[in-house]
């Protein structure tokens, strides 16, 4: 049995990006999509440092790293305009979306497709677009990194 492909994201507005990505033209390349909430502990002490980290260190590579402000609680306080300040502050420089809205629904869109319990969330898609990997908390680093290099190994 084969792994499912990984839904499309639905993004209401990009950071750090020229243009909208989409998982369908990314497909041939290994993606990491880093779930978070700027008010998440887990995902500022944890989640987002190792989500840059990995956009650094295989900035060389086949790896994309997109984030996704994914906001299903406090949403009176996590703004785009709220976010553009973490961004910087936290000189995040990976593509960022933020996860859209249907009518009155609390959880946003791509939350529901994939599926997540919450944040953070490393989701890790690979090059035929299947999900490879899903984890929800805090992720060893090692771990993460082996499973993206081993996926950037295979061939295309």
């Amino acid at each position: 049995m084969s792994a499912p492909l990984a839904p499309e994201l639905a993004v209401s507005r990009w950071f750090n990006t020229p243009a909208p990505l989409t998982l369908a033209d990314l497909r041939g390349r290994v993606v990491m999509l880093h779930a978070f909430q700027m008010l998440c502990p887990g995902c500022v002490s944890h989640g987002t440092p190792q989500a840059q980290q990995a956009h650094m260190l295989f900035r060389h590579t086949d790896l994309t790293v997109i984030g996704l402000h994914t906001v299903f609680e406090h949403h009176a306080a996590m703004t785009p305009v709220s976010l553009e300040a973490f961004i910087h502050e936290y000189r995040l420089t990976f593509p960022i979306g933020v996860d859209a809205y249907e009518g009155d629904d609390p959880i946003p869109v791509t939350m529901r497709r994939f599926r997540m319990r919450g944040t953070p969330t490393a989701i890790v898609i690979g090059r035929d677009g299947a999900i490879r990997h899903e984890g929800f908390g805090q992720e060893e680093d090692l771990a993460l990194g082996a499973l993206i290099g081993t996926l950037l190994a295979e061939k295309p």
